[in-house]
């Protein structure tokens, strides 16, 4: 993946349109979507982030049409939620490593700017939601991201688009020992990315019956 598409997704979490996976066959990770230095995500877990945004969506858009449109411009939801779940613990790892901390103030802060910015709390919200697919409650959460993001890249003396960042994530994903449940794709230490298996038990479907699931 290319470095500024990797900073995009690490910043804004962009959802990319795409086909589902459906995977059958047996469960190498079961109950556990992916296992990030010896702590498991499990799928519940996931699936209740999905459902997060998926409920923002609906209360957003109550006409069937425009929900529907929102469906699909949000194919990979759970395999781009998975990935953000993951790499917001090895940002977290990199920063703690480099002494990096966030304060609830600082979040705060950044929050009350962007706020005046969109105007307001509840623009702010489906701004994040509409564009970056983040539902409400996780807002915080994501600002946390960028701020860590940033003050690390600060820290290195180079910025979120330059390899010694990226490097440095790099290293705090080996440490961390990122392993995926196979249907979800695999880990790439080097790129701190998921990055999609081309399995023999792994379906593309594009049905519509499966959309409201992700």
């Amino acid at each position: 993946m290319h470095r500024r598409r990797r900073t995009a997704l690490l910043l804004s979490a962009a959802i990319v349109a795409a086909p589902l996976l459906t995977a059958c066959g047996n469960d190498a990770h079961p109950g556990a979507a992916a296992v990030v230095g010896g702590q498991r995500i499990t799928v519940a877990q996931l699936e209740t982030r999905v459902n997060e945004v998926r409920e923002a969506q609906r209360a957003a858009v109550p006409d069937e049409a425009q929900y529907a449109q929102a469906i699909a411009k949000t194919g990979t939801l759970s395999r781009d939620t998975l990935h953000s779940m993951v790499l917001d613990q090895v940002l977290h790892r990199a920063a703690q490593d480099a002494g990096v901390t966030v304060t609830r103030k600082e979040i705060q802060d950044m929050r009350t700017g962007l706020e005046q910015q969109a105007g307001g709390a509840k623009a702010l919200e489906t701004a994040w939601l509409q564009r970056y697919g983040i539902a409400p409650e996780r807002l915080d959460e994501n600002l946390r991201l960028q701020l860590e993001a940033q003050k690390l890249a600060a820290v290195l003396g180079t910025d979120t688009g330059k390899a010694d960042f990226w490097q440095a994530l790099a290293k705090a994903s080996k440490k961390l020992d990122i392993d995926l449940n196979p249907r979800y794709g695999t880990w790439d230490d080097a790129k701190s990315s998921r990055v999609d298996a081309k399995t023999p038990w792994v379906r593309e479907v594009t049905a519509t019956g499966t959309q409201g699931t992700a």
